[in-house]
């Protein structure tokens, strides 16, 4: 599916995930085409001739979601040319590539809710839910092959970190870990890694020299774990209506997330309040009450570790933008680089 794709006469101005948009016109008004293209494309991408895969495949899609990925692919690409009709086929890849992760992931996770919308595994049950996750992620796999050798190794390495993150999620720090060592590795893998393959791509097609490619890439991981960080923040501190995600999912599945690893932290160290510990034991019980994890969920609200996990985010969103450093500066730098400041600090 590689080739020219045509824009709509009138396209929607790109934002960030926060709703923050470009500032530079002009390269709003690029991005903002080729990200009209980019849902063009995926429409076809999902698209089945049998009923229920076509119903199914569609679900997150017509969802919406931030479009994150294929921004960041878009952005990365106007480090070069910015014109190769190929970076909105490499945007393409890596969001059915995101999409179809999280219908394994909401299986996993038991997620009642994605991007506003009831889980798919909700709908049609877990096992449906998992052969279109498959199924998307072979469709991601026939588009990459249209992008050469390169960029089928590459999707390839990386769909294996994000199994391998899902994996040590799953399995937990072995004995003599770091937990929260052990979990910025989880990040870095189950997300960060496509982050990276998405700054990377971009800077391949759009015929960036090596070095800018490797920096992309590198901003790309760091950014990743930065916009995890916020997203443990979100779990916690936004309102289902904000962000389409149910508050305290995570928490209610004992899914780890970097708060409650600094709490066990501190409370493994002697160095928690009776409170901690108190509210550390809750967390460890069953959540499954309504009441039980509103509790949980506002007691966290106002702790301290939630506003460690925001300064961490802060920390990784500004590492990331020091990976720029070495490129010249202009409006895409500017664009990269308030990016990674909007997603530490994000709401939604």
């Amino acid at each position: 599916m590689t080739g020219p794709h045509s824009a709509p006469a009138a396209a929607a101005v790109p934002t960030f995930p926060t709703g923050v948009p470009l500032k530079d016109a002009a390269l709003a008004d690029r991005i903002g085409g080729r990200l009209a293209q980019v849902d063009a494309v995926l429409d076809q991408a999902v698209a089945s001739t049998d009923a229920l895969a076509d119903d199914a495949g569609r679900h997150l899609v017509a969802a919406g979601g931030k479009r994150f990925r294929p921004l960041l692919t878009l952005l990365a690409g106007e480090l070069g040319d910015g014109a190769n009709p190929q970076l909105v086929d490499a945007a393409v890849v890596v969001e059915l590539t995101q999409v179809a992760s999280l219908y394994h992931d909401d299986v996993m996770d038991s997620a009642p809710v994605r991007r506003g919308a009831p889980a798919a595994h909700t709908v049609w049950g877990n096992t449906v839910a998992i052969l279109v996750g498959d199924l998307l992620f072979a469709r991601a796999s026939a588009l990459v092959a249209g992008l050469g050798p390169e960029a089928v190794v590459l999707q390839s390495r990386t769909f294996e970190r994000m199994c391998l993150g899902q994996l040590h999620e799953t399995t937990g720090p072995g004995a003599g870990d770091d937990p929260v060592e052990h979990y910025l590795q989880v990040l870095s893998d189950k997300t960060a890694s496509l982050l990276s393959t998405s700054a990377r791509l971009g800077a391949m097609f759009g015929g960036c020299p090596e070095p800018v490619v490797e920096a992309a890439a590198a901003y790309g991981e760091k950014v990743g774990l930065a916009f995890q960080l916020a997203d443990d923040v979100l779990d916690i501190a936004s309102s289902g209506t904000e962000s389409g995600k149910t508050p305290g999912t995570d928490l209610r599945e004992h899914v780890p997330t970097m708060p409650v690893l600094l709490l066990r932290q501190r409370v493994d160290r002697g160095e928690g309040t009776a409170s901690d510990t108190d509210l550390l034991a809750r967390l460890d019980g069953d959540l499954s009450d309504d009441a039980a994890l509103a509790a949980v969920v506002a007691d966290l609200r106002e702790h301290a570790v939630l506003a460690e996990t925001r300064e961490l985010a802060v920390r990784w969103a500004r590492e990331a933008a020091a990976e720029l450093e070495p490129l010249p500066d202009g409006p895409v730098k500017e664009a990269l680089t308030d990016l990674a400041t909007a997603l530490a600090d994000r709401t939604v």
